[in-house]
């Protein structure tokens, strides 16, 4: 399985990884400035051939830490580049990134190009000669701090030269940068619905001509004719035709919708129907010229009005800007009644003279030049009720490709995890756990008893910075109506909460100020029963990644008192005392769980006098509390605390050496402390494993439903 990197443009990492998803590529993660997948070298062609987004391609081929510069040159001369690169050919390289002692990217590209040529001329006696431009292979560095990866470029030059234009006025439009555009203002919905497209400035033609691509379903590297992987001495010539041969046939015949183009300058409409014809979409769209102030809609529906109004160079003079705003902003009020304007200006002044308010903007970068996307409603002809229109986006968004790929995903899970909670009995578990990495969600199925239709508690991990906050409202759009139509049930039974960091410990307080009151109900889990909330607070009451765990505590509980701090609502003493626990202590800080704990054992006949709750801040307690001994302790701390009611602030990481010694000291001769926590980057301090037997048992308590997690919790179980 070979990793790979894609960078695209800014702003558009989001869009790159949705559709290397929808190419097929695994593991496909966003990242700054692109996104990382892995595959075969298929996927990595494919991604050359189909991505419309993506300006490179880029295989790693290795990594390694390099503090200074000649460990990068020893391990950069190390890789076998015969393998790669044929010595009669030509080379290109370039150093990327921040490095602590290569601080100028020419000297770092210098070392990699001898440390590349060395080791060739080592193997084979003799070297490649260096070209800039098209080499037979280009390999890429890429240094964060000391650690550096290298790469070889599938792509060769960036993907956004299509090869179909030949001529372009000034400060062109990046191909990929068009086609981020267009697929921001979901032209390929509009498509699919035969919709109108409309550039009225469109110069070159470059928007008007990747809107017919994304129209034809045409691969932008069809009309490409050099790659960086086709001098490559591990090409797979067969692959590669098989693959372009795949995309010539997924290409549509026709499409419906009318894409046109129109510019006053002669010489624009000439450039752009050869740029047509050279992408091979000559036959679906249509230039003419045309001033700005007669553009009008061709059809009687809706429609998507998508430009890059000319700016500066593209002018001659830039004062000329605000005025050309002004008319645009005149012709979409006046005439474009029930169409949506994606505008990509340049000018934050000029683009204050279109008069019209954008319901999104998003920041996105031409090269080394900034801009800013602008998106209008335009509203139904005779309509000023923005919010009506917002409803039918969003009612279109849920019938997306997105939506029924992530439905699709999730009746695959529902059919495999409900085959094993039949078999194993349970009734409440996890379905999804972010599968898709563009659809960042955590879904829990829990069953009411005596009920036959479940209630979805959806979590929502909370979104990268650099995500558009308009990515992340489509795809929690197209996620929250696909599950009704999958699960069966009513909208009505379905919670949603955003999970993010939270302070100190808010996330074991109410939701809302006053008494809990939302939706509660009790639950089965092993023959026990514990009651859930799905609205008041963060979590429901009961952690289903632990559920293994209480199950063990249950085998370990007979005949020893049992001790439970931090103990939530108390699940786990329930299971505890199920096990034949002979008495337990329960210790919480808050008074709610608490209250809660003691539903959880009136619903399982559990003694008050044999099974105590005790109200402490359980650090203290274990300091200066009563020394009694115990034969079973469960201690499972949050990860972090500074709830005013404690003394101090709790970090699990800092902490947990001294929560285990004072739990160590409570138990009795062969007695057993199970420790477990949820910090994802937790490390046990070495000193715990000197002084104890430890057993890490993260891997024997995660359930089925949890297996895509295993960092879900860390749990140890510790003897004297």
């Amino acid at each position: 399985m070979n990793r790979f990197f894609a960078p695209a443009p800014r702003g558009l990492s989001d869009l790159l990884a949705r559709e290397l998803s929808a190419l097929g590529a695994g593991d496909v993660r966003e990242r700054a400035g692109g996104a990382a997948f892995t595959g075969s070298v298929a996927a990595g062609y494919r991604a050359c051939l189909c991505s419309r987004i993506a300006s490179r391609v880029l295989l790693e081929l290795a990594e390694f830490e390099a503090p200074d510069q000649e460990t990068f040159y020893r391990e950069a001369a190390a890789l076998d580049w015969l393998a790669h690169i044929d010595p009669a050919q030509t080379l290109a390289c370039e150093f990327t990134g921040s490095h602590p002692a290569i601080t100028n990217t020419h000297y770092g590209t210098l070392r990699l190009k001898d440390a590349i040529c060395d080791r060739l001329r080592e193997q084979s006696g003799t070297r490649p000669d260096i070209a800039r431009e098209r080499p037979a292979v280009r390999i890429m560095a890429h240094a964060h701090g000391a650690h550096v990866a290298l790469y070889l470029d599938l792509a060769g030059e960036s993907l956004s030269r299509r090869g179909y234009r030949i001529e372009a006025g000034g400060a062109p439009l990046r191909e990929n940068l068009a086609a981020g555009v267009l697929l921001r203002a979901r032209w390929d919905e509009a498509a699919a619905r035969a919709e109108e497209l409309l550039d009225p400035l469109c110069g070159a033609g470059t928007l008007v001509i990747e809107a017919a691509l994304i129209a034809a379903a045409r691969a932008p590297g069809l009309t490409r004719d050099y790659f960086g992987f086709l001098g490559w001495r591990q090409h797979d010539a067969g692959l590669w035709e098989r693959l372009r041969n795949e995309a010539v046939a997924q290409t549509l015949p026709s499409i419906a919708s009318l894409i046109r183009g129109s510019d006053l300058d002669a010489h624009a409409i000439a450039a752009a129907n050869a740029n047509a014809q050279r992408a091979g979409v000559a036959e679906y769209v249509r230039f003419e010229r045309r001033a700005l102030r007669e553009a009008r809609p061709a059809t009687a529906g809706p429609g998507l009005l998508c430009t890059n109004p000319p700016y500066g160079e593209r002018l001659g003079d830039p004062s000329q800007a605000v005025a050309l705003h002004a008319d645009l902003g005149r012709v979409l009020r006046e005439h474009f009644g029930g169409w949506d304007a994606a505008l990509l200006t340049m000018d934050a002044a000029a683009a204050g003279a279109l008069r019209l308010r954008s319901y999104r903007t998003h920041e996105l970068w031409n090269g080394a030049l900034p801009c800013r996307l602008l998106r209008i409603d335009l509203g139904a002809p005779g309509s000023a009720d923005p919010e009506q229109a917002r409803r039918e986006r969003d009612e279109r968004a849920a019938s997306s490709p997105g939506a029924q790929m992530f439905a699709n995903r999730l009746g695959k899970n529902i059919k495999r995890l409900g085959r094993e909670a039949a078999r194993s009995g349970v009734s409440c578990y996890r379905v999804y756990d972010a599968d898709m990495p563009e659809y960042a969600f955590a879904i829990d199925r829990y069953l009411e008893i005596g009920n036959n239709e479940p209630y979805l508690y959806v979590q929502e991990y909370a979104a990268p910075k650099e995500i558009e906050p308009e990515e992340v409202r489509r795809r929690r759009q197209e996620v929250l109506s696909s599950l009704p139509g999958v699960f069966g049930i009513d909208a009505n039974r379905i919670r949603r909460r955003l999970r993010q960091r939270q302070p100190g410990s808010s996330q074991y307080r109410p939701l809302h100020e006053g008494e809990a009151g939302g939706t509660s109900f009790v639950v089965e889990e092993s023959g026990l029963k514990f009651r859930v909330n799905l609205d008041d607070y963060l979590d429901t009451g009961l952690f289903l990644d632990h559920r293994l765990t209480r199950a063990r505590l249950r085998e370990r509980a007979r005949g020893q008192r049992f001790l439970n701090l931090f103990c939530y609502t108390a699940s786990a003493t329930v299971y505890a005392a199920a096990g034949g626990a002979t008495d337990s202590l329960s210790i919480d800080l808050s008074n709610g769980y608490l209250d809660w704990a003691r539903q959880n054992f009136a619903l399982n006949g559990l003694d008050p006098m044999r099974h105590r709750l005790e109200r402490w801040d359980c650090l203290e307690w274990l300091r200066v509390g009563a020394e009694d001994r115990y034969g079973l302790i469960f201690l499972d701390p949050p990860t972090f605390s500074n709830s005013k009611r404690m003394q101090g602030v709790l970090d699990i990481q800092r902490d947990h050496p001294e929560l285990i010694g004072h739990c160590m000291r409570r138990l009795t001769p062969g007695g057993l402390l199970v420790f477990a926590c949820n910090a994802q980057r937790f490390a046990l301090d070495a000193q715990i494993g000197a002084r104890w037997q430890v057993t890490d048992v993260s891997a024997a308590t995660l359930p089925f439903d949890f297996a895509r997690n295993p960092r879900i919790h860390r749990c140890y179980e510790i003897t004297p």
